[in-house]
């Protein structure tokens, strides 16, 4: 949900250009690139943000850059959830959960927020995922192991991309032994 007049920032990734938008109480949206940033302005030393958006923009930029530990974690990241429903706040905080380079199935995550038959119900709600790279819903995978819907410009290969990129098992990343 966007609300007018919602402070907004785009800012360069290895991905390429991606937003932020913020309220007083959290992060209400990110948005991965694509045509709509074009008219978002860009971060620089005019553009005043909160340090809790900075700090979001650098995790961010640091996991799209493939990095890991402290400067890749977006855990404590507060989003502004309003407007989201009880499902999808447990879905998405249970999708927060996984780690830069790891993956999960729609199934596992289903089960882990105790629905064992809501695989389907967990694509949907990352489907509309607001938040992506802070819910990581680019890490959530079929059981076959397929990459299966993604609603961010440039669908199924941005996600693949961005696997690659964090340096995913199976999407660009070799195995030593096995």
């Amino acid at each position: 949900m966007v609300i007018e007049n919602e402070p907004i920032v785009s800012f360069e990734t290895a991905l390429g250009r991606c937003g932020i938008r913020w309220s007083e109480a959290g992060i209400t949206g990110t948005q991965l690139p694509g045509p709509r940033l074009r008219s978002w302005p860009r971060l620089d030393e005019s553009v005043h943000v909160p340090g809790f958006v900075q700090a979001t923009i650098d995790g961010i930029t640091a996991v799209l850059d493939g990095q890991t530990g402290p400067a890749a974690d977006l855990g404590g990241a507060p989003l502004d959830e309003q407007g989201i429903d009880p499902f999808r706040r447990r879905v998405y905080a249970a999708t927060r959960t996984l780690a830069p380079g790891t993956t999960a199935t729609y199934g596992e995550i289903a089960r882990g927020i105790g629905v064992p038959d809501g695989a389907r119900d967990v694509g949907a709600a990352l489907a509309r995922n607001p938040f992506p790279v802070i819910v990581p819903c680019h890490r959530v995978i079929a059981a076959s192991g397929a990459l299966t819907g993604f609603s961010a410009a440039g669908g199924v290969a941005t996600k693949r991309r961005m696997l690659e990129l964090e340096g995913a098992l199976g999407f660009g990343q070799q195995r030593l032994f096995g």
